[in-house]
């Protein structure tokens, strides 16, 4: 249960820091009544009843695939149920539009739930202003330079401090409660329905900060591998829930009795002799939040990688004893500059809280969708029951995104702009795979014909054992081809070597390799990875060869690998902007011998050009 906590409910637990106020500035002009204050608590509230509750706990999180949740594993789920290659195409294309919006979250939610704390030193005394942007950006750079230690160690005190925290900002808000009960009148849908009716469109502001309030509900379902279904439901049932919505019950209290505490409600909640310790605990909150974030982005992106939406990238496990701690340098780089533009750029969690919500929306949108060909198609149930529940939610999911999007020109277009570019390389490189295979399976020789040609062909055995890394097990793989023109030699065992990354977590042991004999010492071993695995080439074959499937010895193996360069063709099928980046993409891969795991001074690299 802290488990959990720490980990699931950090970033959706550091929402009342900026929620509400963010929701009602856009009415104070005039001074703020009580009926809107209730009509935007009972939106929050319902927002979480509905969006996390209902969606995710209760339907979406059935969802799993092998256990694990996150929309690249929804993805995967439910092109399963696409009978055509379009279909399959389409879906994917709603899986890496969700996964870039959430990377781009990775950004904005460090950014905005560590200034949002540091500004309470503001509250304490307004002489701390002028170092708010440089302790945020303090804090945040520590928090990026230790993740290569990963977060096993930080994680024993995540849970204690995120129970403390939700424990603090549930009595706070009962307290005030007890002083004002009529705000328990938010409980009901009629204040949120009677102030939608009378500001009609303008109602549309408000849901845009509004749904700050449920941002990180994607973390229940993206995390569920770690702890599965029961301890994320009842912790967000009878511990997290409670807590939030006291909480924003008794800033809405409080601004009902004391309207000018807008300015800061969350903080001014606390009596004054609590404000410093507050400040310190919802900083440390803010960090756990974000840091849930980033490992959450580090497991997208590697998934992206193994389902082959985006290029090899370096992957460092962290624990020896748990799969799943990674450490990612590209794109924890990539974070940190992403934070520090967001921070020096927006200076202030109300400004950047209007770039926040798209990319929570888009993905919570892409989810829905995805969902919905998963309960039809793979769970078959009855098209009227998937209307019936999934209908509200898309229009709700819509509402948020059309709020949200109005946002654009005060800084929405930060999700925009990340996510679009995001999208961008991932669909070039997609693309630009597929190309290159279709290209490879043209000009290679299929495998069968080498084989019946290879006994009249007198080509020399050599001694030693050659491993041919291919992508398409049914072709002669061109380092092959090339050793063949250039040597006239093929040694005594030769290896074909392919990695399918499968649309599971894990794969099973047994089901691990495939091998097929060839002909006389020629083996073609296919080995499957699931989307949270790194490939061990090496290990794997000599652990073949000690369950007897061949002969192997790694100190007389060599691998042949192909090295690209793609060239333009006679009628390119790619735009030359596409075909550059998909080339920059290329170059600056991880090597395939550090990917896969191979030691490279057993390596010998073969260029070949591709046209596409």
């Amino acid at each position: 249960m802290l488990g959990v906590l720490g980990v699931v409910y950090g970033d959706i637990g550091t929402s009342p820091l900026y929620a509400l106020k963010a929701a009602l500035l856009h009415f104070e002009d005039g001074g703020i009544e009580e009926w809107e204050v209730l009509g935007v608590l009972s939106l929050i509230f319902w927002s979480l009843m509905l969006t996390v509750t209902i969606k995710y706990v209760a339907f979406v999180m059935q969802a799993d695939n092998k256990g694990e949740g996150g929309i690249m594993a929804l993805m995967a789920l439910a092109q399963r149920t696409a009978s055509t290659e379009r279909g399959k195409f389409v879906i994917a294309i709603f899986g890496i539009t969700g996964a870039s919006l959430f990377l781009g979250d990775g950004m904005i939610t460090p950014a905005i739930s560590v200034l949002s704390a540091v500004e309470g030193l503001k509250v304490i005394n307004p002489v701390f202003e002028d170092v708010v942007i440089p302790l945020t950006l303090g804090v945040l750079l520590a928090l990026f330079l230790v993740q290569y230690r990963g977060t096993g160690s930080m994680g024993r005190v995540f849970g204690p401090v995120c129970a403390l925290w939700f424990a603090t900002i549930g009595v706070l808000g009962l307290i005030e409660c007890v002083h004002y009960p009529p705000v328990l009148a938010a409980l009901s849908p009629w204040p949120a329905i009677n102030f939608a009716l009378h500001y009609h469109l303008a109602a549309f502001i408000a849901m845009g900060a509004v749904v700050l309030s449920v941002t990180g509900a994607e973390a229940l379902y993206a995390d569920m591998g770690h702890f599965g279904r029961k301890p994320i439901r009842l912790v967000w049932l009878f511990f997290v829930l409670p807590a939030l919505t006291l909480n924003y019950l008794g800033q809405g209290a409080l601004l009902l009795r004391h309207p000018e505490a807008i300015s800061n409600p969350f903080f001014i909640l606390a009596p004054e002799w609590f404000r410093a310790p507050l400040v310190l605990l919802a900083t440390a909150a803010t960090i756990i939040a974000s840091q849930s974030m980033i490992s959450g982005a580090y497991s997208i992106a590697r998934q992206c990688v193994q389902l082959g939406f985006a290029p090899r990238l370096e992957v460092k496990h962290t624990s020896a004893t748990s799969e799943g701690q990674i450490y990612m340098p590209q794109v924890n780089f990539a974070l940190l500059v992403g934070v520090v533009i967001l921070v020096l750029e927006f200076k202030n969690s109300d400004s950047l809280a209007a770039a926040y919500g798209l990319a929570v929306t888009g993905t919570f949108l892409c989810t829905t969708v995805l969902a919905l060909l998963v309960f039809r198609r793979q769970f078959g149930w009855h098209w009227l029951l998937v209307g019936l529940v999934f209908t509200p939610l898309l229009l709700l999911d819509f509402s948020y995104f059309i709020a949200t999007a109005l946002k654009i020109p005060e800084g929405g277009y930060v999700p925009v702009v990340i996510g679009l570019v995001t999208f961008s390389l991932m669909y070039i490189w997609y693309r630009g795979r597929e190309l290159l295979f279709v290209r490879f399976r043209q000009d290679s020789l299929p495998l069968k014909s080498f084989l019946a040609r290879l006994p009249q062909s007198r080509t020399i055995r050599v001694p030693g054992i050659a491993v041919f890394m291919t992508g398409q097990a049914d072709f002669l793989p061109g380092a092959l081809l090339h050793n063949l023109k250039h040597n006239k030699v093929l040694h005594e065992r030769v290896l074909f070597v392919t990695v399918r990354n499968e649309d599971i977590p894990n794969v099973a042991p047994e089901k691990r390799a495939e091998v097929t004999e060839l002909g006389p010492d020629i083996h073609r071993v296919i080995l499957c990875y699931g989307f949270q695995e790194s490939p061990n080439i090496p290990r794997e074959l000599e652990r073949l060869a000690a369950e007897g499937h061949f002969a192997f010895e790694t100190m007389q193996a060599s691998y042949f690998l192909g090295r690209e360069t793609v060239v333009a063709a006679a009628v390119p099928k790619m735009w030359p902007w596409q075909q550059w980046i998909f080339t920059l993409l290329s170059r600056n891969s991880v090597p395939a011998t550090e990917f896969f795991k191979i030691p490279s001074d057993r390596v010998v690299e073969l260029g070949v050009r591709v046209a596409i």
